[in-house]
């Protein structure tokens, strides 16, 4: 057990003293804020083109002449000259457009603008919208339907408030907010496991190929050598988890501090994040994150000690990491819209895909004891599994040089005796 514990110390303190280690630690809370505000800004302002552009109409249908509404950095304006001559002048122009309008408007395609460049989307979907608009009123008004009473009617808006039933009483059930939290935390559950099980898989490589092993071997078992240095680079993430944690707490606070009014939207941020049971959600990730980790490191390091260099893993990663990806996939696109059904709850409770499934489940409380308890179960003997043929790979594999291994090989290894 010392020598576990040595090995776990060496492989910890060689990490965290590292400069990109305590670099990273810092730069990641900082640009999450940063990736945060360049979004709400370009958000904010993605809705118009950013250069002045105008729009000369030709209108053959006599419906939308003079109708056009100007809007921030686009400019309607009625065309004086031919079609034949503002198409030729247009190839001097970069932000002109020349909008054609035949009398059969309502024909698929018939609407045409011309340009130098290609339009935005912003532009050709505000040109759109207000040609509908128009096209609709001017029908409206040709079979004397009051206009007023029709936009009266289009301007109700009914939203639905979800409330969620507890034991303590009601409390309003932010779906949005639900939504974030479990893909941002599939996505970093993801991310984590191939980060810091390639960091084994690449420190088993490296001591292979600098035969430092057959040292560290003559005085350490090789399974003691694995558990020691998974354990090890798993101390080193959640680490770096705590820190970015606090930091980003304190950065959030911060930030909320700048904003007087509720409306900011770091405040706004903070008030939906007290509807959710962060500090429930927070332990059930460290649980899937620690289980995930080692179920699939162990694998990881099982591929470092079976190949020579770094390229030589790829036969082996995609079919230890596709069910890790294939949930993702999944996650991000399909179980947080129903994250009951029985796909997400199969998916949650089977070990090789439960950290990230689990995690798009959590959040909306539709998870049962029983079901939560099966899956950590089944991730416990799960990691304990995969260790164990890791480690009768691990075994063999270390001390094999210049071979080629394969899957067959592999089996081989796993069924030698001591």
């Amino acid at each position: 057990m010392n020598k576990v514990l040595l090995i776990i110390q060496r492989e910890y303190i060689t990490r965290v003293r590292k400069k990109a280690f305590i670099i990273m630690i810092f730069a990641v809370p900082a640009l999450i804020l940063l990736m945060g505000g360049a979004i709400t800004l370009i958000a904010k302002n993605s809705g118009s083109p950013h250069t002045e552009q105008t729009i000369k109409v030709i209108d053959e249908s006599g419906v939308f002449s003079g109708k056009f509404k100007n809007k921030k950095n686009i400019t309607f304006r009625p065309a004086t000259q031919t079609a034949t001559f503002l198409k030729a002048d247009l190839k001097k122009q970069e932000d002109e457009f020349l909008l054609v309008i035949p009398a059969d408007f309502t024909r698929k395609d018939a609407v045409e603008i011309y340009s130098k460049k290609k339009p935005g989307f912003a532009l050709t979907d505000e040109i759109e919208k207000q040609m509908n608009d128009l096209a609709v009123n001017n029908s409206l008004l040709k079979n004397h339907i009051d206009t007023a009473v029709i936009h009266a009617i289009k301007n109700i808006s009914i939203s639905v408030n979800p409330i969620e039933i507890t034991e303590t009483g009601v409390k309003k059930a932010n779906v949005g907010a639900n939504v974030g939290v479990g893909i941002a935390c599939a996505v970093l559950i993801y991310m984590s496991l191939f980060i810091y099980g390639a960091q084994v898989m690449r420190g088993v490589i490296e001591e292979k190929t600098s035969r430092i092993i057959e040292v560290i071997i003559s005085s350490v078992k090789p399974f003691q050598l694995m558990l020691g240095k998974i354990i090890g680079v798993g101390l080193v993430g959640l680490t770096q988890f705590a820190a970015w944690i606090i930091l980003s707490i304190i950065a959030t606070k911060i930030a909320g501090s700048a904003f007087s009014s509720p409306q900011g939207s770091v405040i706004g941020f903070l008030t939906v994040l007290k509807t959710i049971p962060l500090g429930y959600i927070m332990g059930v990730f460290l649980f899937y994150f620690l289980t995930g980790y080692l179920l699939y490191s162990a694998l990881f390091a099982a591929v470092g000690s079976a190949v020579d260099s770094e390229t030589e893993t790829q036969q082996f990663m995609f079919p230890i990491t596709l069910p890790l990806l294939f949930t993702y996939i999944l996650s991000v696109s399909v179980l947080f819209q129903a994250p009951d059904s029985p796909l997400a709850v199969w998916l949650s409770i089977i070990p090789f895909t439960a950290p990230v499934a689990m995690m798009i489940r959590i959040p909306f409380g539709g998870v049962t004891s029983v079901q939560l308890a099966a899956s950590m179960s089944l991730m416990v003997i799960g990691f304990l599994f995969t260790t164990y043929v890791a480690s009768r790979i691990y075994r063999v594999g270390i001390l094999m040089y210049g071979k080629k291994a394969s899957f067959k090989e592999l089996s081989k290894w796993f069924f030698y005796k001591e």
